[in-house]
């Protein structure tokens, strides 16, 4: 099983910025479907970004239409670390975001479908 430590989080502005960066140890990271997800104050956790390892071709990402333009989901596979790169941020971005892992290759927005997760780290965007 791989283990996931996020950081980067914090508290900005309206229309700032913030990376976040997933750090996994125990299996290497470049064949894993990852994604962000987030879960807001008496919400549900929802997913934000996904990237899936296509054969003979490269990384494809994915988002959630409320993101889109404005997220970046992105690897490094030799520092085997997962980042989401965020801007233009919205206090409606609030929440606690999570890294998560598959070891199947798989494109899926459903956090049923990952079964590594890190412990989360806040992001509080103010108004």
């Amino acid at each position: 099983q791989v283990q996931l430590v996020e950081s980067g989080g914090g508290l900005v502005q309206t229309g700032g910025s913030l990376r976040l960066s997933c750090e996994a140890s125990g299996r290497t990271l470049s064949s894993y479907a990852m994604g962000w997800f987030r879960q807001a104050p008496g919400k549900e956790r929802e997913f934000v970004a996904g990237i899936q390892l296509i054969g003979g071709i490269g990384d494809r990402t994915y988002y959630t239409d409320s993101v889109k333009g404005r997220f970046t989901i992105s690897r490094d596979n030799a520092k085997n670390t997962l980042y989401l790169q965020m801007n233009s941020l919205k206090p409606e971005d609030t929440a606690v975001y999570y890294c998560a892992a598959s070891a199947r290759s798989l494109y899926s927005r459903s956090s049923s479908d990952f079964g590594s997760w890190g412990q989360g780290i806040q992001v509080t965007v103010s108004s």
